[in-house]
Parts: structure tokens; sequence; C-alpha cells
């Protein structure tokens, strides 16, 4: 089969069949869920919390990223596969930029790259202007913008009236002016579920939806989360699995087996001695 490719995505999208898209860090996950047979896979700076140990997203370095992403793209054939551009690589200058960007496409295979916008985010909309411009496909992604919890206070819901909050018009505006730039897609993160249905009545590409209710194109969710792999549960997700325990039982039993000798018997061994008697 064929790698899904963003005419696929529109031709989905346009015959009002919703898109699916999780994260996913290495190959071997990527491929169960490319298997399943989702639409895109985001291999996401998330991988700081959910794959690397770091306590948030921030300290995902460009090489971390790109490594992620190659293993994705080695263990997947179908699915449509997005590099999230960790902070600071991506905004520091129009050059670096899309020669970081170039970098998950020309090395690693990456299909596209998805890059945090801040409300009207002029510099990130000139960035995405300049790797469409120059054939990298690029997925938008407003509201809630992780990069950005340090200067926002916290994870907080966007989309309210409140100080904490990006205006409606604000995230309205800035999915309007990615989609003009050349955004294929445009994700909303922890968006207030009305703002979500206005931003997708107002562009005419995907809007994929992470905690913004059921008025958008597509979903994703953190792969971790849907899993039950060491993450805390959340309302804007599901837990469709519980593999913590899973993994926890079958651990046990191997130490328990190891103990008392019951492992590893003659089927483990190569040319096995005979039991003597």
């Amino acid at each position: 089969m064929a790698r899904t490719t963003i005419p696929d995505l529109a031709e989905k999208y346009a015959d009002g069949v919703p898109l699916t898209m999780l994260t996913a860090y290495d190959a071997q996950i990527a491929r169960q869920v490319d298997r399943a047979g989702v639409d895109m896979i985001l291999v996401g700076d998330s991988a700081g919390d959910n794959h690397l140990g770091y306590d948030d997203t921030l300290p995902v370095t460009l090489e971390e990223a790109l490594s992620n992403t190659g293993a994705v793209v080695r263990g997947t054939e179908e699915a449509f596969v997005v590099a999230d551009m960790p902070f600071l690589s991506y905004g520091t200058s129009l050059a670096e930029s899309v020669e970081n960007a170039g970098r998950f496409l020309k090395e690693e295979g990456a299909d596209a790259v998805k890059l945090e916008t801040a409300p009207y985010g002029e510099t990130t909309i000139e960035i995405v202007d300049r790797l469409t411009e120059l054939g990298i496909p690029v997925q938008g992604h407003v509201g809630f913008t992780p990069q950005r919890t340090g200067q926002i206070g916290g994870a907080y819901v966007q989309g309210r009236d409140t100080d904490t909050s990006t205006t409606e018009d604000a995230i309205v505006e800035t999915a309007r002016r990615l989609e003009d730039a050349g955004a294929f897609s445009v994700v909303l993160e922890t968006v207030s579920e009305p703002v979500a249905k206005r931003v997708t009545e107002a562009i005419d590409v995907p809007t994929i939806g992470i905690g913004s209710g059921r008025y958008v194109d597509g979903q994703v969710l953190v792969i971790s989360d849907v899993l039950g792999l060491g993450a805390e549960p959340y309302s804007l997700s599901k837990q469709y699995a519980d593999l913590d325990s899973e993994i926890r039982s079958a651990v046990e039993q191997y130490v328990t087996e190891v103990e008392s000798g019951e492992f590893p018997t003659a089927e483990n061994a190569f040319d096995p001695i005979e039991d003597e008697e």
C-alpha cells in the first residue's frame, strides 16, 4: 500500500469522513498504529514527557525529534507522518527555521512538519508561508500551545473570556492566516467547543481537535493516554487499554519464573544438556 498523501486527506475531508491521528515516537508502537488504520501519525514533542522522561516538551532537542521521526517513518508504510518541530528549532531566523524543517523531510522521511502558532503569530505564519512555498507541507497548531506554557501560566482552555485564555477572534483569525499561508490542516488544542466549531466553519482545510470537542474535522490523541501507558487520565482524552497493568504483570511473572528456576527451560537453550538421572 502507498503512503497516505495530502490529496488523500483532502478527499476524505471533502467526503465528510473524520480524520484520525495519533502520536508515536518509536518504530514498534508506530507499526501497530499504522496497521490499525490511522490516517496520520504525529511524532510529537509530547515525546518529552511521554517517551524521553522529561517533565514537559521544552527540553526536546532537534536531534531527538529527528531521531524519533526517522524511527516512526521506518516503522510505518501507510500513515501520513507529521513531525513536530521542537521549541526554538524554528522562529529564531527564517533561514534556520527552513533548514531545520527541511531536515525532517530530507533526512528522516517525514511527510510534513507541525508548528505551534501564538495568537496572530506573524513570525510563525511567515515561516509557514516560506516552507509551503518551498514544498514543505505544514500543519498549523493554535489554541493551547504547550511550548508557550511558561508564558501562558498553565494548560488553560483557550477561547474563553478569561485572563489566561486567547480570545475567540484571535484563534479564528490565526487559523485563517495559517490557511492563507498554505497550511494543509490546523490542530486545535484545548479550545472551547463553540470556538472550535467557529474555526472549523471559518477555514477550508481540516481542523484536527485535541480536547476541542465534537465540531472539528478529525481528532488527535497522545498514544500514551490511549494505551494507558505511564499516563495520567485527562478529561480531554480516552483510555482504550491498560498497558501499565499488562506490562507490570508480565514483568512480575518473569521475575518469579527466573527466581524459581522455571525459566529458562531446555526449550530456551541451544544444544541443551540432557537431564542427568
